[in-house]
């Protein structure tokens, strides 16, 4: 049993550890709430069940347990108001603004609790067109906040978590957001945002590279094609609020097929989000928090994993897939890579690029970028583990830190494996992520000594079975990259 402000809560006890599911931390987002900012729950009497995980953000994929009444948490505790003040981590799902959610098993906060005790919160909150369509240049100031709600509403997580988590045994003062991939993405947004100012205290973006968001003529344009898909013209914005769920979901997807599921994102708006995260420099906003940043070395074979061409290509098909993220710059690009990386076949080279275009070279960019506010430190990652599963061929794919942040390898063995290696890799992964998550610092004993990041000597932690410190390890790559991407 716990208490929060809007009323008190039964949850569930496994292994020691107290969870509590499904709890609303926002009010249903439906009707007249749709596209506007969040409001707060309404209160219950009685006690509340927190026994199962609540409905997830309507999306266009799985799980089929959608509604717009989908701001809820859950908290996984060693103890319940026991006057304890733990560090708090509180988990961004991945899913690219699209889709996901914070109840996946793999992203269970049990082991992460026992290992460290600490306090873990995961959260749902609105996505794709209802979380991101930005329709302040045609609906007016009423719909203002329309293409960054699905933010506002993390942020609406962390102000319950300030109000509540003491409850939970955990130190409101001390709180690390973390996410990957989307959920990376949605950090990196978080710490420009000026409402989430002081509401987290140290941020960590696993393959997430968010350096810029989308633009407001850019964003209104994608509105203009969203209303037309539902024959609705500027002038009939409000009636966005009284269609059933089912026609906005349609129009999103019938909109994302031609402009593409990226484009339903958060929007520079000037005032929600005043600049992008981290272009031209990184945001001044919260440049005091320190930051943890990473990504893997071949991402894309996850993505990939079913196109079976594109772990058998020749060099003509590898120069042709190179082509269409590079142009012109595919030669001098792939005789880079050929260079690092001379016993690597056509497919490795092209997984290795895709990669580090997408991923890497991005994060090493908003590394670069974060530390030379000179104020919060920043800390960097390369994870070069390579799982045994679909028989070694996925090598260091996306989401592969997930499972060892948390300390789940066990639980997610089809990425993992679940063995030996993988758990012993895990004890020192989460172990530096708790450590973080505690002192902003994520230097532990299990590990080598894990110096700040700099333009200088770009130290970076490469995390393996054999773990090390190397100096800027990609560097060729990188300055490749970053020429290609046209990453000053």
């Amino acid at each position: 049993m716990a208490n929060t402000e809007f009323g008190k809560i039964r949850g569930t006890e496994h292994s020691g550890i107290k969870i509590f599911r499904g709890v609303p931390y926002g009010a249903p987002t439906g009707g007249k709430s749709r596209f506007m900012p969040p409001a707060d729950p309404a209160p219950w009497s009685g006690v509340r069940d927190a026994l199962e995980y609540g409905p997830t953000a309507p999306q266009t994929s799985p799980p089929k347990s959608q509604s717009e009444d989908c701001l809820v948490l859950n908290v996984w505790t060693p103890a319940v108001n026991d006057g304890r003040k733990r560090p708090v981590m509180l988990w961004c799902h991945g899913g690219h603004f699209q889709s996901g959610s914070g109840s996946s098993p793999g992203e269970d906060g049990t082991n992460l609790c026992l290992r460290g005790d600490v306090v873990v919160v995961t959260i749902n909150h609105r996505l794709n067109a209802l979380g991101f369509l930005y329709l302040a240049e045609l609906g007016g100031a009423d719909f203002a906040s329309s293409g960054d709600a699905g933010m506002l509403d993390i942020v609406h997580a962390l102000r319950w978590v300030k109000r509540n988590i003491s409850e939970f045994g955990g130190d409101p003062g001390n709180v690390t957001i973390f996410g990957q991939s989307g959920g990376g993405r949605k950090v990196g947004t978080l710490l420009a945002m000026p409402s989430a100012k002081g509401l987290f205290h140290r941020a960590i973006i696993e393959s997430g590279a968010t350096i810029k968001l989308i633009e407001r003529a850019d964003a209104t344009g994608y509105a203009t094609r969203f209303l037309s898909a539902l024959d609705l013209k500027a002038a009939q914005v409000r009636d966005l609020q009284n269609l059933p769920l089912e026609k906005i979901m349609a129009a999103y997807s019938t909109t994302a097929r031609t402009v593409g599921t990226d484009k339903f994102s958060p929007t520079v708006d000037g005032k929600i989000m005043p600049q992008h995260p981290f272009h031209p420099v990184a945001s001044s906003v919260s440049a005091d928090v320190p930051l943890m940043i990473g990504s893997t070395r071949t991402e894309l074979t996850l993505a990939l994993r079913n196109d079976a061409a594109a772990f058998s290509l020749d060099e003509s098909g590898m120069r042709v897939r190179v082509e269409r993220y590079l142009g012109d710059d595919t030669d001098r690009v792939i005789a880079v890579y050929r260079k690092a990386n001379p016993k690597a076949t056509a497919s490795e080279i092209f997984f290795l690029i895709a990669s580090d275009h997408e991923y890497s070279a991005p994060v090493m960019k908003i590394a670069e970028r974060r530390a030379a506010l000179n104020k919060g430190p920043v800390y960097l990652y390369y994870f070069t583990w390579e799982t045994p599963v679909d028989g070694g061929r996925l090598k260091s794919p996306h989401t592969i830190e997930i499972p060892f942040a948390f300390d789940n390898v066990k639980i997610s063995s089809a990425l993992t494996g679940g063995g030996a290696e993988a758990m012993a890799l895990a004890d020192k992964v989460s172990d530096s992520w708790i450590a973080f998550a505690r002192s902003g610092d994520p230097n532990q004993p299990k590990l080598p000594r894990w110096p700040r990041y700099d333009s200088t000597n770009r130290y970076t932690m490469v995390l393996n079975t054999e773990s090390r410190v190397e100096k800027d390890p990609i560097r060729e790559q990188r300055i490749a990259m970053f020429n290609a991407l046209k990453l000053a």
